[in-house]
């Protein structure tokens, strides 16, 4: 079906939202990006661009700007918490299409550029109160009492998605028992480019660098029974983090005694959504990224779960000969692979956090596994890193 012409918002101005605003602007749709927030920005953090996200941003034009924004990574090392022993490191050098560290903030700038390039128009200070699919074609409110309709609304925002709501209803998500602060430190330059995963019984702490080693981003995770909220913009006391890894390695130390501002917010299990679009009489309306997906950080797949989304769906749209099919084709698609996806996750989160013997013989395991089989703790994982949804 052709794209030109097509009028499409999308709610949501982050990752996922700018990424198929810029795919499907390419295919020739008139997008329009509405965002609650006063100005695009993002609460200081990185993240980790894997190769399959990597192509994603290749497709779309931008990985000349991936790489002028990005570290790329050498290795990744999982290391016993208190001692800081290694316990194996895993050699992503020679991964086709990389592995990336970037500032959150670096990704979400070349992403707008590349949007506004594309010829797509971004609205701020619109929150959306609600959305109506009863009629013809979807239709938005937001918060001042403003209306509009278009051919496709896309949720692209994220973990409290009014749109997954109208489609679905709201599901109350499960607290893991988990929190995790996110916090920025200074970093000399020189320092190899590998991100660390530092182990311990009840908790774990990730780290690497970010902007050429100027900076280095910490993520920090504690079990504990009492509820903390949901999202990115509750402040703490950077005293509780280094308190919670008092026990860790001197180098652990070395880092949380340089953190001053820290983020702190609860980790929640949501469902992957059973329905991601509804057909109207004229018009659709589609969930993609955190809104379809919410994942736990343990696998670093967020933004790139997102930035497939994005691919895939401007693909399925513009290779199907009606909206219904290429909605259809893209939640087939994307369904299967973003629940094993979150599924790995969550093992993820049980493994960092391992005691008593099941630990003692899990790092074993990891490291006779270097001696005996180097790469294949790594290659358990090329289902995600190296299918290319661009291909």
């Amino acid at each position: 079906m052709s794209l030109i012409g097509q009028s499409v918002t999308v709610l949501g101005g982050g990752v996922a939202g700018l990424a198929v605003a810029r795919a499907l602007a390419m295919r020739g749709a008139q997008v329009v990006v509405l965002e609650q927030a006063d100005a695009i920005r993002e609460v200081g953090a990185g993240l980790q661009i894997s190769p399959n996200g990597a192509a994603v941003l290749r497709a779309l034009g931008l990985g000349d700007a991936l790489a002028a924004a990005s570290t790329r990574a050498l290795a990744v090392e999982l290391r016993d918490g208190p001692s800081g022993d290694l316990v194996t490191r895993l050699d992503v050098s020679g991964a086709a299409g990389g592995y990336h560290f970037v500032h959150r903030a670096d990704l979400i700038a070349l992403l707008l550029d590349g949007a506004r390039e594309a010829g797509v128009e971004l609205r701020l200070l619109q929150k959306i109160a609600s959305v109506d699919l009863a009629g013809a074609r979807p239709r938005w409110h937001n918060a001042q009492g403003a209306t509009g309709e278009c051919d496709l609304l896309i949720g692209a925002d994220g973990l409290h998605s009014t749109l997954r709501a109208a489609l679905s209803g709201k599901v109350a998500p499960f607290f893991t028992h988990q929190v995790a602060w996110r916090a920025l430190i200074p970093e000399a330059p020189g320092v190899e480019n590998r991100a660390e995963v530092h182990m311990a019984p009840g908790r774990h702490l990730v780290s690497y660098p970010l902007r050429g080693g100027a900076l280095r981003n910490i993520v920090a995770v504690e079990e504990r029974r009492a509820w903390v909220e949901e999202g990115w913009t509750i402040r703490d006391d950077s005293m509780d983090m280094k308190l919670a890894f008092e026990g860790f390695s001197p180098r652990v130390r070395g880092w949380l005694d340089q953190v001053e501002d820290v983020w702190l917010w609860g980790l929640f299990r949501h469902p992957v959504a059973k329905q991601w679009f509804a057909l109207q009489d004229e018009g659709a309306a589609v969930i993609m990224g955190d809104a379809a997906h919410p994942t736990l950080p343990f696998l670093a797949q967020g933004a790139c779960m997102a930035l497939e989304d994005a691919w895939v769906l401007a693909d399925c749209l513009a290779t199907h000969d009606s909206l219904a099919a290429g909605l259809a084709a893209y939640q087939a698609a994307r369904l299967p692979r973003c629940a094993r996806t979150v599924a790995a996750a969550n093992t993820n989160a049980r493994l960092y956090h391992l005691s008593g013997p099941a630990r003692g013989i899990a790092h074993l395991g990891l490291r006779l596994g270097a001696v005996v089989a180097p790469g294949a703790a790594l290659k358990r994982f090329d289902w995600l890193y190296k299918q290319d949804v661009t291909a």
